[in-house]
């Protein structure tokens, strides 16, 4: 199970955390594969982790980026102008 889910140690010693982590692991095994099905550029899953894992807070269209990672990101409208104090 650790080997399969890449579960280096157990967080917790209870059953309740052993499972609670298993399933977490599962779970995001099962997300990052429907993701790598999804898009049409032919990710690795150990790539696409990595790059989710770079770009886990930035704000993109998710479906865009996985069609086409290396293109530039479009500029991001500006709502509001600040004008400038000095």
């Amino acid at each position: 199970i650790k080997q399969l889910l890449h579960i280096k140690s157990f967080i917790g010693t209870s059953e309740n955390a052993v499972m609670i982590q298993i399933w977490t692991a599962l779970i995001t095994i099962l997300v990052l594969k429907y993701l790598k099905a999804l898009a049409q550029y032919g990710w690795r899953l150990s790539n696409l982790v990595a790059f989710i894992r770079l770009n886990m807070f930035v704000k993109i269209h998710l479906q865009k980026w996985l069609d086409k990672p290396f293109d530039e990101p479009p500029e991001p409208v500006q709502k509001y102008i600040q004008g400038v104090l000095f």
